[in-house]
């Protein structure tokens, strides 16, 4: 488990790249070929690669890179949703005795895998990206899809795109810590705890 954890923080290491703000006067060794794309932190930081993933530059890698952070970011947020779902109880007709968290994916039988992988496989095969746009663009698929009226400018868009590569890297990490979590005490989500209040001087 500890060996994943780390893999997986490993591997997200660059998925911290850079919004469109202003270049830093100073460059750091943090900082690179792709300081004004979305998704830094700050301008300080630039584009935050610290294991050197795309600091040669290579176009063709960041956008390889930033596609499959999306993905994963878009993945981790339908993950935490559905985790806290069938965490309240909900569950889909014919899987009410299948537990909650991390114990589903060890106790689901073979056949119920079935549905799962369908829409995995569809989801795979519907949505196509763009040719020619930015990473995560699927607007050439056969029925609409992006951010609709929202975007309407590129001021918009751009607004719109950080926000969900944002809130996609939270998501991932938010999946993390409440499998992490369950498995340390059995409870992922803490504010389903009752909190006691902390009084270092009695009450």
């Amino acid at each position: 488990m500890k060996t994943a954890i780390l893999a997986t923080l490993l591997t997200t290491a660059a998925a911290f790249a850079p919004t469109p703000t202003t270049k830093a006067s100073t460059t750091t060794a943090l900082s690179g070929a792709f300081d004004n794309e979305i998704g830094a932190a700050s301008p300080e930081l630039g584009c935050w690669d610290p294991l050197g993933y795309v600091s040669n530059g290579d176009q063709a890698r960041f956008d390889r890179l930033r596609y499959v952070e999306l993905k994963h970011g878009r993945i981790a947020q339908l993950a935490a949703w559905g985790y806290a779902t069938t965490w309240s109880g909900a569950r889909f007709p014919g899987c009410e005795d299948f537990p909650a968290g991390h114990d589903a994916v060890l106790k689901i039988a073979p056949v119920n895998l079935i549905p799962v992988l369908v829409v995995a496989g569809a989801l795979e095969l519907m949505f196509k990206q763009k040719e020619g746009s930015f990473p995560g663009d699927f607007s050439a698929t056969a029925f609409p899809v992006g951010f609709g009226p929202f975007a309407r400018n590129e001021a918009d868009m751009i607004d719109l795109r950080t926000k969900e590569l944002n809130n996609g890297r939270a998501a991932m990490m938010g999946i993390l810590g409440m499998m992490v979590h369950e498995q340390i005490d059995g409870k992922p989500f803490i504010f389903f705890d009752k909190f006691d209040i902390y009084t270092p001087f009695g009450n």
